[in-house]
């Protein structure tokens, strides 16, 4: 359970918290929050102080619906900014949200640490072959469509069995390109409706037949919140519920957008491991 970032072998048998940091207009969460630089380090800062692990830096938005970008645009949005965390912060491992292979590459060049993709490598052909020639970590995650059309594509004849399957053909092919730190992300939200999110996390632990690490992906998404009948930003306190029982069935990296009580959780969790039988 570790992965190598930057020539650093990160043990992950304790989970560790990747922060979420959006630079679009239109993110379902804390879109239009960061567009200047000094909103963007404060941001950074925060979460790094708070414990995460990782940044997660996203460009294009993948919110259900959400309108497409070109590729020239996400460039135009995230280069700057990763060459700005990458500045000031020279130690930050930076994972970069985006399943664009020319995006990942000029990310990577520019002293990013890892690729998250929420396509598995299934919108951009080249992008396999572009992690194998890097050797950075690669999260490779489950949804079906694309963010434009994935809420028409939550039909499954055996959720679990398909959601299974469709990692384990992506983390062959990874494989067979000589990558070897993969990260597997059930992908909560995207082609699934509330019921099937909470089907996957009730058998996350099936993903540990993978022998690879889990990242979990919940924070302030719509299954807990309209599930409580609330709004995203009131959801910290069901995310922190969520997140717990995610690392109890063997999350090994949280993505969230609150820091602090993500780290929490898994100090609690931690305590608990530790008590006496």
């Amino acid at each position: 359970m570790t992965i190598n970032c930057k020539g650093t072998l990160i043990d992950l048998k304790k989970p560790k918290v990747m922060g979420v940091l959006n630079v679009t207009p239109d993110s379902f969460y804390d879109g239009g929050r960061y567009k200047d630089e000094a909103s963007i380090l404060k941001q950074t800062e925060k979460l790094l102080n708070e414990g995460a692990a990782f940044i997660d830096l996203g460009a294009y938005s993948s919110r259900p619906n959400a309108p497409d970008i070109s590729e020239e645009e996400e460039l135009k949005r995230i280069l700057p900014v990763v060459d700005l965390l990458i500045n000031n912060f020279p130690d930050v491992y930076l994972s970069i949200d985006t399943f664009r292979s020319k995006v990942a590459r000029r990310c990577l060049e520019n002293g990013a640490a890892m690729i998250n993709d929420i396509s598995a490598g299934n919108l951009d052909p080249n992008m396999i072959q572009t992690i194998s020639e890097f050797k950075v970590p690669y999260v490779m995650m489950h949804m079906k469509g694309n963010p434009q059309n994935m809420t028409q594509q939550i039909q499954y004849d055996r959720l679990l069995e398909e959601v299974l399957y469709f990692l384990s053909e992506k983390v062959a092919r990874a494989k067979s390109f000589g990558i070897n730190d993969i990260i597997l992300d059930p992908g909560f939200g995207f082609a699934k409706n509330t019921f099937q999110s909470f089907t996957i996390l009730k058998h996350l632990n099936l993903l540990k037949t993978f022998g690879l690490p889990i990242l979990v992906g919940l924070s302030r998404k719509s299954m807990i919140y309209k599930t409580l009948g609330t709004s995203a930003n009131k959801a910290l306190n069901g995310t922190t519920v969520l997140n717990t029982y995610a690392l109890t069935q063997g999350a090994n990296i949280l993505r969230v957008h609150d820091v602090k009580e993500a780290v929490e959780c898994i100090e609690l969790l931690e305590a608990l491991k530790q008590a006496e039988d």
